[in-house]
């Protein structure tokens, strides 16, 4: 498991980075049930074809998967289930008003352990063309390529 600077990462979603040009970013909590959080500590967990819908004022995760604790029967829950994410009201607000406007989306971008509680951090995202998706392939292979040179210089 990797660290963050704010915890312990459990899921990371680079599809997301990839796919959307993320504009502004949000810490929220996510309301889970205990097997899934001690299935959470194991690193079991998927947020790679998840996404974040707004209804009657919440916040919901939809796709999340917390595959089911191995030494849990009876309580485990469905390893696909909505879960709701915790925000403040005037959060939710201006994120719904966001959404509103044409081509703006939100997606999970990591699951992580903050202070001993789940955080999942959302994005505010705008899905990118094809062409936007080449070109930031091409910076990422330059960028690779410039270390690469500068490291054989170096040694």
């Amino acid at each position: 498991m990797a660290k963050t600077e704010s915890g312990k990462l459990i899921a990371n979603n680079k599809k997301a980075y990839h796919d959307y040009f993320i504009d502004e970013t949000y810490e929220t909590g996510v309301a889970l049930h205990g097997t899934e959080v001690k299935s959470m500590r194991m690193g079991k967990c998927s947020i790679k074809e998840s996404f974040v819908r707004i209804e009657n004022g919440e916040v919901f995760v939809y796709g999340m998967h917390v595959s089911p604790y191995e030494k849990g029967n009876l309580f485990n829950k469905d390893p696909l289930r909505v879960k709701k994410l915790l925000m403040h009201r005037y959060e939710i607000d201006k994120l719904e008003g966001k959404i509103k406007e044409k081509g703006y989306t939100l997606v999970p971008l990591q699951v992580y352990f903050k202070k001993g509680r789940v955080k999942v951090e959302i994005g505010l995202a705008r899905g990118k063309k094809l062409y936007d998706k080449r070109e930031s392939i091409a910076k990422k292979d330059a960028r690779r390529e410039t270390e690469r040179e500068f490291k054989v210089r170096n040694l």
